[in-house]
Formats: C-alpha cells, structure tokens, sequence
C-alpha cells in the first residue's frame, strides 16, 4: 500500500535550500556530538558511541551534521528516496562524505542498522502514523548515555497552520499552484494575509506544500509530549526551543502556564537520553575544551564582534575581541584547577551554550 507522506516528499522534496548553500562550521557548533554528549554525560564519548543517526534527514541536515562532525560517521535515514538524492548531491558538491545514505521508514525497526550516540528526528515524528512506536524504535537504537533531539509541533504554534490546511483538505485544494492561487486572493488584513506575512514557509513550493498541504499532521500540548515520553524508558534532560528555562520541571510549569491562555512556546525542541549516567559534581581536575566547531571563528587572525545564531533557546552574547581571546585559550584543552574563580564562572556561561566543552 502507499504511504502517502513518502509519495508527498517524493512529489514536494524538503527543504528546498539551493545545492550552494553553505554554512558556517561556526553555526553548525549545537550539532557537535562531543559537545553535546559532554553536556549530559560529563565525559567524551568513546570511539563505539560515536555514530550519528539523521532519522528524518530531509534534503538538507546530513550536510551541517556532516560540517560539525567531520570524524564521526553519519547514517541519513528518509522516507523519500528523492529527497535522499538531493541530500547526497548537496554533501558531495561541498566536500561531505563521512555519510551513509538509507531510504526507509524509521517506524520499521528492520529499516535502522547498529546502534547511536546521537539520533537527531527533527520535525519527523508527529508526521508517523504511530508517533510512540516511532519513538520506541528510535530509543531501542540509542547506546546507553546515548542523545535523543526531537522537535515536535505545538498545538497552538501551529493553530494558524492547521486552520488552514483543514480548510484547504476541504475545499479540495491538493497542489501547491491551486493553494497560490487562493492565497493570492487572501484580504488585506484578513487572518490568511496575516500568517503570509508572519511566515516564510509560504515562500517556496516546498515551504508551501510542507505547512499547508501535508497529509499526516499531529500536534501537541505539554501534557501530550510528557505523556509520550513516559511510555519509554528516556529521560528528558532539556528544552532548547525559544527561550527555554534550563531547568526541564520549571519550563514545563512556564508552558502550562502559556497554554492556559492559548499561547506557545513555539513548537518543542527537546533532548532526551537513555541511561545517562552523570558522575556527579565537577572534579577540579576536570578538563575543559573549545567546541571543535569554534576554533577558526575565535582565531588570532579574526577581527570585530562575532554572532552565533542561538541554538538552545537563549541567545547568545556577542563575542568581542577580549571574548574570543578568553575562548582561544581553551583550543588545547585546559584543568578546571588552573583556572581562576573568575574565569570558572565565564566557563559556566560558555558550557551553557555549548561553546565549551567539560568532562572528566
């Protein structure tokens, strides 16, 4: 029988980022797997733990996957093998070959080979029949102190978006020019013409096909995500969608809070891990590195303020010559103990964000 979310990216491939588009290795920091399994684990992993699964890649993620873990290997699982194409042609013009290619659905526990230090199913798993079972297969293939980063739709981040889509299901509307045309004729100041204005997704046919016309869609309250969670053995270790509280308990609290009123986050962006193991306090012998990803941005030769995009809710400071100066001294990785009070506590900032890295 068809799947018709395969047949949908197969007809609508996404996203639909030029083969040219580049990123900075800077921008691509948050994907690094040293970084982000010494931010849970309080160690580096070890050579079996780090394999990265892409489960839901799309036409675009194996590439700063692949930018931000140059040593590691990749595996880039999807459901549509056209959308697999166009993420191996985008790899291999800009030079990225540490990348398996496999076409399949990750609900089939058949289709995903080995086990993961790091799975990455961004946006994929409220668009499976079964979103759990999905969540199960991906769980059972996580190592332990394995990272799982899911994003998920919220019910009301996404209310203008399902309004919307119903209403073209209704009216028969099934193709991106016959959804154009409608949307040209959208009012001035009506509710339609307010959500062009507010998103870009419209922009593309791609963007335009993957928010209004897809034909599986589920949403979520907090209560339905936790709910999910806790029909598995993972545990939730962070929020990084927009402003985001460190604390899990304290923005669970803030979300209800939101939701009682109608309001959202935007859609949730978690980690979860399978038996995280954390070694308790840290040890002043401990030691502390630059994110491989931030070495040529903070180098001696560069000159005025740097921006990194924020990729766990907060922003980010701006990073002045003084500030790349104190993150260049830990290119060679430095012991907690010779640090000056003042510097740990710059230390505890720049973890926060992942431009550090600490472990034991």
């Amino acid at each position: 029988m068809s799947n018709p979310v395969r047949m949908h990216y197969d007809s609508y491939p996404y996203p639909h980022y030029p083969l040219i588009a580049s990123v900075r290795r800077c921008d691509t920091y948050a994907l690094n797997l040293l970084a982000i399994w010494a931010r849970f684990n309080n160690k580096l992993p070890s050579i079996e733990e780090k394999n990265i699964l892409i489960a839901g890649c799309g036409t675009f993620a194996p590439y700063p996957w692949s930018v931000a873990n140059p040593d590691a290997h990749i595996t880039a699982l999807d459901l549509s093998d056209r959308s697999l194409r166009r993420a191996r042609w985008h790899c291999a013009l800009h030079g990225r070959h540490n990348i398996s290619y496999s076409c399949g659905d990750l609900s089939d526990s058949t289709v995903i080979n080995g086990d993961y230090g790091l799975i990455d199913s961004f946006g994929v798993l409220h668009h499976l029949e079964d979103p759990l079972a999905g969540l199960k297969v991906l769980e059972r293939h996580l190592v332990p102190g394995g990272i799982l980063r899911i994003m998920l739709y919220s019910r009301y981040a996404r209310r203008e978006e399902e309004s919307i889509r119903r209403a073209f299901k209704l009216l028969g509307v099934d193709s991106p020019r016959k959804a154009r045309r409608l949307l040209n004729k959208a009012a001035a100041g009506s509710r339609l013409a307010s959500y062009l204005t507010a998103s870009d997704e419209p922009a593309t046919v791609s963007g335009l096909a993957d928010a209004l016309l897809h034909p599986l869609v589920r949403t979520y309250r907090i209560d339905g995500v936790l709910e999910m969670i806790a029909n598995t053995d993972l545990e939730l270790l962070l929020f990084a969608h927009r402003d985001a509280n460190e604390n899990p308990k304290e923005e669970i609290v803030r979300i209800r809070n939101l939701e009682k009123t109608g309001m959202s986050p935007g859609n949730f962006v978690l980690y979860l891990g399978k038996n995280i193991k954390r070694t308790g306090p840290i040890a002043s012998e401990s030691m502390i590195q630059l994110n491989p990803c931030l070495i040529s941005a903070v180098g001696i030769f560069k000159f005025g303020n740097l921006l990194i995009p924020p990729r766990l809710g907060s922003d980010n400071p701006l990073l002045a010559g003084s500030d790349r100066k104190f993150l260049r001294q830990f290119v060679t990785p430095v012991r907690r103990s010779e640090l000056s009070s003042d510097d740990k506590n710059r230390v505890a900032v720049y973890k926060r964000l992942l431009f550090l890295i600490e472990y034991t």
